[in-house]
């Protein structure tokens, strides 16, 4: 019996997918089932696959034409057998004992899901990502529906689905899948679907997972693609009722997390890359902040919120209430001349 299937999307991922495999084939949770969707590739990942594959039986490759991650996981769910679904991302990596340490914290109360902690390094920092859940206890519809659902809809920490296993089950009977033609955030609005269905939850305040941030990130793709509309497409998302009843608090959820993303766009547009023009990253921002829902989301925008933010995210507020863009460059200039 497969306990767990593991989906792994690759797309042009040679430089660091030994290492991702490698440390699948040494979980100690040996009934796992490792599907790997080769998205297209145009480099050797395939063959990378093939030859492990080769060599353990519980590799299953699957090939299509690129069409982005969200068909390569969906298309991995289709053959996936395992009692739970957890994925990976080719270029990261997991502790040896992930799925084991998961799975039985599942099993533990017969969970619809599983949370852990994650570890990022991002220019050379470590940073580990936490929450403020009650952990280690089975967490009812109830919590999910009162602290789960409310944080996935405000915050983009909880967005990821690798740190995370869902039942199968769950999936299957109530169709969920994730949204096609999305660039950014199909994986937060996989969470809602799921999560808005899920009767039980357990949070284990522990790091399996390796998140490594390479080339095509947000602050290496700005060029490529656009990801304050992607943003913009999420927030306009309806997001099918997710907490019932309390529209007025879900418009003020979304608004706080459109508000942060703006915020998070400009110190990005705003440091120095080759891959665009200062002009038009200066044109960038300005568009963004004089966006009529961005304008709308500031007027909603919560109180508390702001109450809560560090004076230098407060200047950052004013500046984009003001749409004053040449301050918000110079404020992010003296952001990063402090940090470094």
């Amino acid at each position: 019996m497969v306990k767990v299937s593991v989906i792994i999307p690759v797309y042009n991922s040679a430089t660091y997918l030994n290492e991702c495999i490698e440390s699948l084939l040494q979980q100690t949770l040996y009934d796992c089932e490792f599907i790997f969707v080769n998205d297209g590739s145009q480099d050797n990942s395939k063959e990378i696959i093939e030859s492990y594959q080769a060599l353990d039986a519980r590799i299953i490759l699957l090939n299509q034409e690129n069409q982005g991650v969200s068909v390569a996981r969906n298309n991995g769910m289709n053959v996936a057998t395992g009692e739970y679904i957890g994925f990976v991302d080719a270029d990261d990596y997991v502790k040896k004992d992930m799925f084991a340490k998961l799975y039985k914290q599942a099993k533990y109360c017969d969970c619809d899901s599983v949370l852990s902690d994650f570890e990022s390094k991002i220019e050379g920092r470590t940073v580990i990502t936490t929450y403020p859940f009650q952990q280690e206890k089975c967490l009812d519809a109830s919590v999910i529906k009162k602290e789960i659902l409310p944080y996935l809809l405000q915050y983009e920490d909880l967005n990821q689905v690798w740190n995370k296993l869902y039942k199968r089950n769950v999936i299957e009977e109530y169709k969920i899948c994730f949204p096609v033609g999305i660039d950014l955030g199909e994986d937060g609005m996989f969470n809602l679907r799921f999560f808005s269905k899920a009767k039980s939850l357990i949070y284990v305040q522990k790091s399996y997972y390796y998140y490594r941030e390479v080339q095509g990130s947000a602050t290496r793709n700005i060029s490529q693609k656009d990801y304050f509309k992607n943003a913009l497409e999420v927030y306009l998302h309806n997001h099918d009722n997710v907490i019932v009843g309390e529209d007025k608090r879900v418009e003020e959820l979304k608004a706080n997390k459109l508000i942060r993303s703006v915020i998070s766009y400009t110190h990005i547009y705003f440091t120095p890359t080759k891959d665009m023009s200062f002009l038009r990253r200066y044109s960038y921002v300005s568009k963004m902040i004089n966006n009529e829902e961005v304008i709308k989301a500031l007027v909603i925008y919560n109180r508390h919120e702001s109450k809560q933010s560090s004076k230098y995210e407060q200047l950052l507020l004013q500046m984009i209430r003001k749409k004053l863009v040449l301050g918000l460059y110079v404020l992010t200039a003296y952001s990063r001349y402090r940090n470094k």
